[in-house]
């Protein structure tokens, strides 16, 4: 899960950055068919999401660590 989480937070973040230099690869192109304001959302989701991914597979690997001593 975290490398899941990882990857969508870097894109998260990657499809903020670009949107800044208007640069959108044609593969995030379909999230402006709905207007700006649904864009961000998308692009923030991404990132929360993700990294709740991510905390959640680090408390998963914590948990996991603890009974082998």
């Amino acid at each position: 899960m975290k490398k899941i989480g990882s990857l969508m937070v870097f894109f998260g973040f990657f499809a903020i950055v670009l949107d800044f230099v208007n640069a959108v690869p044609r593969i995030l192109a379909w999230i402006y068919n709905w207007g700006d304001g649904i864009a961000w959302a998308i692009k923030i989701g991404l990132i929360v999401i993700g990294a709740f991914l991510w905390l959640a597979g680090s408390r998963q690997d914590q948990a996991g660590t603890s009974g082998a001593e």
